[in-house]
């Protein structure tokens, strides 16, 4: 294994007694803020040694099977990337329909398949509540990817790393509060099936945060999750216009309406482009702040803001191949 860069104070090596290894990472409802600060500093000297070193034998051996049901380009590349930079291999299921799923068979059934294989199980699937049901089955820790309009659990980890990184006092650090706690954060978009903002909001509601919400009446943030942020204390706010929250805004999270999830099209074509993010809007926002989105983007932010310091989407996405290096590597034992 390459030793890790001089300044690095975490232990990466065999630690099998480690309270993350041959876990399952399902929910954001799993993690505390304790939690958050081990995640976000592994990802922090992830990050140090991908700059110093590129790539290192952390899990040479080890195999990652990205079983994904629902196409991906993003999260799909970013789990390949993390494991192959930890030295180990992958197993890349990104057409199920040339699988033996195709031939009816079940969920569990491919899971049990797959882990006599892998080491660890990467899911995205289109019905709610399929990692739960995959974990179940599975003796290996599984990954939620994605499932259906339900969650996203390291897409919010990556999110929630990525508003430490820009905004916050740096990771890692005696405490992480500083990063997020004071922060004013708006989502804007589909609020209603963007599983993203579901696990954002239940992630950040762990700090001392104002969310606001701005969407169409059609696409607002499910009760069941403002329900739960409000139990953790959090100012919450909806708006159908981002023009009165903009100003004191210090993240602004946008999402894409997306087409696939919307049964009724004439219903989709009118909401797809309430908003649009461009330079002219954001001439109204603060200095210091950041524009974030899961990606793909659909035309809901304009080419013509990407050169603004302020756009931060795409050091997002890198942002999210050092939290999943963290996460497969403390599954796994490594870390």
């Amino acid at each position: 294994m390459h030793t890790p860069p001089a300044n690095s104070h975490l232990p990466f090596g065999d630690q099998r007694t480690a309270p993350w290894y041959g876990k399952d990472i399902l929910s954001v409802k799993q993690f505390s803020r304790a939690d958050l600060e081990y995640i976000f500093a592994v990802a922090h000297e992830m990050h140090v040694m991908v700059d110093h070193v590129g790539t290192f034998d952390l899990l040479k051996g080890k195999i990652l099977a990205n079983l994904f049901y629902e196409p991906s380009t993003r999260t799909s590349s970013s789990f390949t990337a993390a494991m192959e930079r930890l030295g180990g291999s992958v197993i890349p299921i990104n057409e199920v329909k040339y699988s033996s799923v195709s031939k009816g068979e079940s969920l569990p059934d491919t899971v049990r398949t797959l882990e006599c294989y892998a080491d660890v199980i990467v899911l995205r699937h289109p019905e709610v509540g399929s990692a739960a049901i995959a974990a179940k089955a599975a003796r290996k820790p599984v990954i939620n990817a994605g499932d259906g309009v339900g969650e996203h659990p390291t897409q919010a980890l990556l999110d929630t790393f990525t508003i430490f990184e820009e905004l916050g006092e740096g990771v890692p650090s005696a405490s992480l509060g500083t990063g997020v706690d004071g922060l004013t954060v708006t989502m804007l978009g589909d609020l209603k099936y963007g599983r993203t903002v579901h696990s954002l909001a239940r992630l950040l509601s762990l700090y001392k945060v104002k969310l606001n919400y701005v969407s169409p009446d059609i696409l607002r943030m499910p009760k069941e999750v403002m329900d739960e942020v409000a139990a953790r204390g959090i100012p919450q706010a909806e708006y159908n216009s981002l023009e009165a929250v903009l100003p004191e805004t210090d993240v602004l999270y946008v999402t894409r309406v997306q087409k696939e999830r919307f049964e009724d099209q004439a219903v989709y074509e009118s909401v797809k482009g309430a908003y649009v993010i461009d330079s002219k809007v954001m001439k109204a926002a603060k200095e210091r702040m950041i524009v974030m989105h899961p990606l793909p983007r659909v035309g809901e932010i304009s080419t013509d803001f990407d050169a603004d310091p302020r756009a931060a989407y795409f050091r997002q996405m890198e942002y999210g191949l050092y939290v999943r290096m963290a996460l497969l590597a403390m599954v796994l034992g490594k870390a």
